[in-house]
């Protein structure tokens, strides 16, 4: 087949995939040929075959590349979805389940966050939200998405004991209503380590504020006896007022923080234990912080509602001294505060060793009724201290007796916002739960 003369127009027809036809020929008389004008013949249909070969190959590709994208998105959210199941099993679901079964209120109770909700409101658990670290794990300060402002309690990586205390603070905050303990939000369990959410309290523990003390605000010995009382109504009510009791377990200064108006939240409910109402102990390996702890129930390991209520005792010497429980600077049986306690009230010098806030605005008469209320709450055997409701109803008095003059300065208006008169702190306010950790600043 002719592919047309050897011109420069045919040779790039020829490179374009067409070949050089004649056209309008010139012939002269005798027939011979003159002249030939050619046109390229076929170019645009190969042209259009390539480009429709491209397309194709193109839309082939992407088909493949979309599919593959799919499929990676479908095998990564399915392997997303089975950890998140074998994270939620390993980290206590299955019995956090089986306690929601055997009790069906607890249903309702418990929120259960997506470990997103939490990144998010944690900024990626940034190291900047850090709002401290205890000994279960780190506690992040983070906004849910609805603007609330909450503490995320990190746990540790646990061991399989560790998990169950976990769910056991789960479940046993579920069944608190009380405006004195810190309200538990929900929990996450499809993470590496659980999470905990609880409301955010923003001025710390009572240690901090006792121990780390600031010349800018400190504690009146009206705010003292406001947030002894407090305390001890949440006890009372985890004691008695609950349909399952409560013992804590492990009531220190730390574990009771102070909100924007300086009442007292009781948080940190890992150890505790709900008891059955025929129970009247608990015999457990012996937990608790040194300083605070029952020597009844360090003997025995049998841990009673009054062995919170010697802890309470440490925390309200703490209070009236503000002392730490245990001295860097005393030495021998005197290291221990209540053991320096104890012998300044049988050699009839305790109002030397109260705190200087406490002598300054308190009555010789009001401080040594509480400070013989600490003697009986710190009493060696178990059977002769009060119960935590008499311990709030005593205090109770014993604030009311400190309130006249405290009213005259208008100093109860100015740091609570409300009438004592009207606040019952053996009763229930908040709408639910609460929970752990150091959620401070």
């Amino acid at each position: 087949m002719t592919h047309g003369p050897d011109t420069e127009e045919c040779r790039k027809c020829r490179s374009r995939g067409g070949y050089c036809s004649p056209v309008d020929d010139i012939y002269d008389a005798d027939g011979s040929l003159i002249h030939a004008n050619y046109t390229c013949v076929g170019e645009r249909e190969r042209t259009s075959l390539r480009v429709i070969l491209a397309v194709s190959i193109s839309i082939g590709v992407l088909f493949l590349v979309g599919m593959s994208s799919i499929l990676f998105k479908v095998v990564k959210k399915t392997k997303q979805r089975r950890r998140r199941k074998r994270l939620f099993k390993r980290n206590g679901g299955l019995l956090l389940k089986q306690q929601e079964e055997a009790d069906p209120s607890l249903v309702d109770k418990t929120i259960h966050f997506t470990s997103r909700e939490l990144e998010k409101a944690t900024d990626n658990f940034n190291e900047n939200r850090i709002l401290g670290r205890g000994g279960q794990g780190t506690v992040y300060k983070g906004m849910l998405v609805d603007g609330r402002i909450v503490a995320v309690k990190k746990s540790k990586i646990v061991d399989e004991s560790q998990l169950e205390q976990f769910i056991n603070e789960v479940v046993v905050l579920s069944q608190i209503n009380h405006r004195n303990v810190v309200k538990l939000l929900g929990c996450c369990l499809e993470t590496e380590v659980p999470l905990l959410v609880s409301e955010f309290i923003p001025n710390g523990t009572l240690y901090d504020r006792l121990h780390k003390k600031s010349d800018e605000f400190p504690l009146s010995l009206n705010m003292r006896l406001q947030i002894a009382t407090e305390v001890a109504g949440a006890l009372a009510y985890l004691h008695s007022a609950t349909s399952i009791p409560i013992y804590h377990r492990d009531i220190k200064t730390n574990n009771i923080l102070l909100d924007d108006k300086y009442r007292a939240k009781v948080s940190d409910f890992g150890t505790s234990r709900l008891v059955s109402v025929e129970q009247t102990h608990l015999t457990t390996l012996v937990k608790g912080t040194f300083g605070y702890l029952d020597p009844e129930y360090f003997r025995s390991s049998q841990f009673t509602e009054k062995s919170d209520v010697y802890s309470f005792g440490v925390v309200l010497v703490e209070l009236l001294t503000g002392e730490k429980p245990i001295s860097q600077t005393r030495i021998g049986e005197r290291k221990s505060l209540v053991t320096h306690f104890m012998l300044a009230m049988e050699e009839e010098h305790v109002m030397t060793i109260f705190d200087a806030i406490a002598i300054k605005e308190g009555t010789r008469e009001e401080l040594m009724n509480a400070a013989k209320l600490a003697m009986r709450c710190l009493n060696m055997k178990g059977m002769y201290r009060p119960t935590m409701k008499e311990v709030s109803l005593e205090l109770e008095t014993i604030r009311t007796s400190h309130m006249p003059s405290t009213i005259e300065s208008n100093t109860s208006h100015m740091m609570y916002g409300e009438d004592f008169s009207m606040i019952s702190y053996g009763e229930s306010s908040s709408t639910f739960p609460s929970f752990n950790d150091s959620i401070t600043h």
